[in-house]
């Protein structure tokens, strides 16, 4: 993500519509089946209306018949922001521009697959460039369903017990994008956090990471992974008891397989462990289910430090 942009008000009401103001700044919303964008079919990517930040690719759009432009993810884990919004009487999770913090809208837990999620968002707080009309686009990419990423960026993938002092941890680390927790590894299509705890899905509670490498190496997100657990402790760790609490690396390329391998290796004969077995698995990447939104940043919400500070 590039730098934030920091107006004053004054600002932002010369540079914005009074439409646009309202919504995007007071936290307005228009009229659904009133805004530009709703019908809109055109391939290319939809951006912050405000600062021109890529939001949301069109391959990810679809007609929820709200009347509102719904989108079943962003172009990338870094581009939009959440945060709970107690506004008229109901909870509800905000959708933030990540570069300027506009308002765009909210999203919901009733969407498509893969993600299971309906960012449901504003037209006026919204830009559209079709494909090719600006290069500035051509680096935005998504690399697989339920993992979008940017080109410069990179994904890695973790579980080490609860997701939620480990996506704190991560979070922590100078080079990390953004980070997403949801559930991996085991045979149920989209489940719940519900179905995760009952531990019968053989998902693992798991944390993705998008990096920038030249900022912080995979090796060093590696560290970064040893120390915020147990690896010694099958399906456990601390209070948390099950095979969804399990100690895991997935690896999304046969480099990353490499240096997960080597890194173990190293923390084994480190004496660190006290001669104790590590057990974390070194698994292949598979579908990764974003869990729901509540659990994403969830000590950051809840004012929380962290379990593992």
């Amino acid at each position: 993500m590039a730098d934030k942009i920091d107006k004053t008000e004054d600002e932002w009401k010369h540079c914005l519509s009074p439409e646009a103001y309202k919504v995007m700044r007071e936290k307005g919303t228009e009229m659904p089946f009133s805004g530009k964008y709703y019908k809109n079919k055109e391939t290319g990517i939809y951006h912050c209306a405000a600062c021109g930040n890529p939001l949301f690719g069109s391959d990810t759009k679809f007609d929820s018949g709200t009347g509102w432009p719904s989108f079943f993810q962003p172009v990338s884990l870094g581009a939009v922001e959440t945060k709970t919004d107690k506004s008229q009487g109901v909870i509800r999770t905000e959708v933030l521009c990540a570069k300027c913090g506009s308002h765009l809208g909210h999203v919901f837990e009733d969407g498509p697959e893969p993600t299971g999620l309906r960012y449901c968002m504003n037209s006026v707080a919204l830009g559209f460039k079709q494909a090719g009309q600006d290069d500035r686009e051509k680096g935005v990419k998504t690399n697989s369903p339920g993992r979008p990423t940017k080109a410069h960026t990179q994904v890695a993938t973790f579980g080490a017990g609860c997701f939620w002092g480990v996506e704190a941890e991560f979070r922590k680390v100078k080079g990390v994008v953004d980070a997403a927790v949801g559930y991996t590894g085991g045979h149920t299509k989209n489940p719940t956090y519900e179905d995760v705890c009952s531990d019968s899905t053989g998902h693992a509670e798991a944390v993705q990471v998008e990096y920038d490498p030249s900022l912080v190496t995979y090796e060093q997100l590696l560290d970064a992974f040893w120390a915020m657990h147990d690896p010694t402790t099958p399906d456990r760790q601390g209070p948390d008891v099950g095979s969804q609490y399990r100690s895991a690396i997935l690896y999304h390329n046969e480099d990353q397989l490499k240096a997960a391998q080597a890194s173990r290796e190293r923390l084994e004969k480190s004496g660190k462990l006290k001669r104790m077995k590590i057990v974390t698995e070194i698994v292949p990447a598979s579908d990764f289910y974003r869990a729901e939104e509540y659990h994403q940043r969830y000590f950051e919400k809840h004012g929380f430090l962290g379990c593992h500070s």
